[in-house]
């Protein structure tokens, strides 16, 4: 989940700050500056790193701590997200064939659940990690801060869509709605 999060805010604010840069080591022109990919990639890391140590209030033993949680359950949380993307793409390919299979759509609606629950008993564990070191209210602050971020890179990754597509807007496409 950390690890997935991390992930999801570097293509966020790399979305944002790169704008065009699409190859790894690609120059990037800021005003009169110009910076490579990894160097900004690096200066968001650290921002985001500040900005989590000061809204959650974690002193710089905790953050250490921290760091070391988010790479023992990030590539758990990595491969179980993959394997709930390949899960719900052979789920629409079946379910958009002229006679999908009922057998094998049953079979990936069973592995979805058990990819669900395989999610949530790392989260469990990740939070008996992290009740380690952090107190109840950190923990939720943690929480809130990384569903502030999912909710970001969603909405960037909708916009980005629609602008590859030529959309500019979702409003046009079924099942969208602008929300208020």
């Amino acid at each position: 989940m950390i690890r997935s999060m991390t992930r999801t805010i570097r293509l966020t604010m790399l979305g944002l700050t790169l704008g065009g840069a699409t190859a790894y080591g690609q120059t990037v022109r800021a005003g009169n500056t110009q910076t490579s990919r990894p160097a900004l990639e690096q200066q968001f890391r650290e921002r985001v790193t500040r900005l989590a140590q000061v809204r959650i209030g974690l002193t710089d033993a905790q953050m250490a701590q921290l760091e070391e949680s988010n790479s023992r359950f990030g590539p758990e949380h990595n491969r179980l997200a993959a394997q709930e993307r390949e899960t719900r793409r052979e789920l629409r390919l079946e379910m958009t064939a002229t006679t999908p299979n009922q057998q094998r759509v049953g079979d990936l609606l069973d592995r979805a659940l058990q990819l669900q629950k395989q999610r949530i008993t790392l989260i469990e564990s990740e939070q008996r990690d992290l009740a380690r070191f952090m107190t109840p209210v950190q923990r939720a602050r943690y929480i809130a801060l990384q569903q502030q971020f999912r909710k970001r890179a969603q909405e960037l990754a909708g916009q980005n869509g629609a602008q590859r597509s030529g959309m500019g807007d979702q409003r046009g496409r079924p099942g969208f709605r602008k929300r208020p």
